[in-house]
C-alpha cells in the first residue's frame, strides 16, 4: 500500500510546476521514435505469427464436419481484437518499453542527472516521464492495430498455404457478423494498458537507488510489474465488457 499511496502522489506530481508545452514536444517526438518506431519490427512478427498459429489451431480443432470452416476466419477475429492484439502486444513492449523506460530513468537518477534538473528548478518528474506517457499513448495504439492486422493477415496466409481453409471462407468469417463494440473495446484496453506500462515503469526507474546492480533491478521490477498491472486491468475490464457489451 504504500508503494501504491508513493505511485499516486507521483502521478500527481506530474502535473505541478510543468513546464511551458512547447517544451514538451521535441522530448515527445523523440520519445515516440524511441517506443513506437523501434518496435514495430518485433510487434509485426509476433503478430504475424499469432494469427498463423491462431489460425491453424483453431481449423486443426474443428472435428465436426458439421461445423462450416468459415467460423475460423470468425474465431480469428474476436480472439485478435479483443485479447491478442491489445493484451499480447503490451505484454511483449511491457518487456521491450519498460524496460527501456526503467533504464534510462534509473541510469539519470544514479549518475545525478534528475538532481541537476531539479536543482536549476525544473520539475524533473514532468520533463522527463510526461512526455514517456503521453508519447506511449500516442504510439502503443498505432502499434496494436498493426498488429492486429498483420495478425488476421498472417492468418489469412497460412490458411491459404496449408488449405485448411479457403482464403474465401477465411475472409467471409472475418467479415461476418462483426460489431463494432469490439474496437471500442479493445481502444479502452490499449489506452489502458499503454499508461499502466510507461507510468509503471517510469515510477520504478525515476525512484532508483544505488549503482548500476539497482538499475538492472529496477529494469526488472518494471517489467514484471507492468505486465501483472496488465493482467490484472485485463480481467477487471473484461468484466467491464461482460456487463455492458454482453448485458451480463
Amino acid at each position: 500500500m504504500r508503494t501504491l499511496g508513493k505511485y499516486f502522489i507521483f502521478m500527481g506530481s506530474l502535473f505541478v510546476k510543468r513546464e511551458r508545452f512547447k517544451a514538451y514536444i521535441r522530448i515527445t517526438v523523440d520519445e515516440c521514435i524511441r517506443i513506437g518506431v523501434d518496435s514495430v519490427f518485433i510487434v509485426a512478427i509476433t503478430g504475424t505469427f499469432i494469427g498463423a498459429v491462431a489460425t491453424l489451431q483453431i481449423a486443426f480443432n474443428l472435428g465436426s464436419p458439421a461445423t462450416p470452416m468459415s467460423v475460423v476466419g470468425t474465431f480469428v477475429r474476436e480472439m485478435i481484437l479483443l485479447e491478442f492484439a491489445p493484451t499480447f502486444t503490451c505484454v511483449i513492449l511491457a518487456g521491450k518499453v519498460g524496460s527501456n523506460i526503467a533504464g534510462s530513468l534509473g541510469t539519470m537518477r544514479i549518475s545525478e542527472q534528475i538532481d541537476a534538473i531539479e536543482v536549476m528548478g525544473v520539475n524533473a518528474a514532468s520533463y522527463l516521464v510526461l512526455p514517456k506517457i503521453i508519447a506511449a499513448l500516442i504510439t502503443i495504439p498505432m502499434l496494436c492495430v498493426l498488429s492486429a492486422f498483420l495478425s488476421i493477415l498472417g492468418g489469412y496466409i497460412a490458411a491459404s498455404l496449408t488449405s485448411v481453409v479457403t482464403p474465401s471462407e477465411f475472409i467471409w468469417g472475418v467479415r461476418f457478423d462483426f460489431a463494432t463494440g469490439g474496437i471500442y473495446f479493445a481502444g479502452i484496453k490499449v489506452f489502458t494498458y499503454a499508461f499502466l506500462m510507461s507510468s509503471i515503469s517510469s515510477f520504478n526507474g525515476y525512484f532508483t537507488r544505488g549503482g548500476a546492480l539497482e538499475v538492472g533491478q529496477s529494469s526488472t521490477k518494471a517489467v514484471t510489474r507492468s505486465t501483472i498491472a496488465i493482467l490484472f486491468a485485463d480481467y477487471l475490464l473484461a468484466l467491464a465488457f461482460a456487463d455492458v457489451f454482453l448485458g451480463q
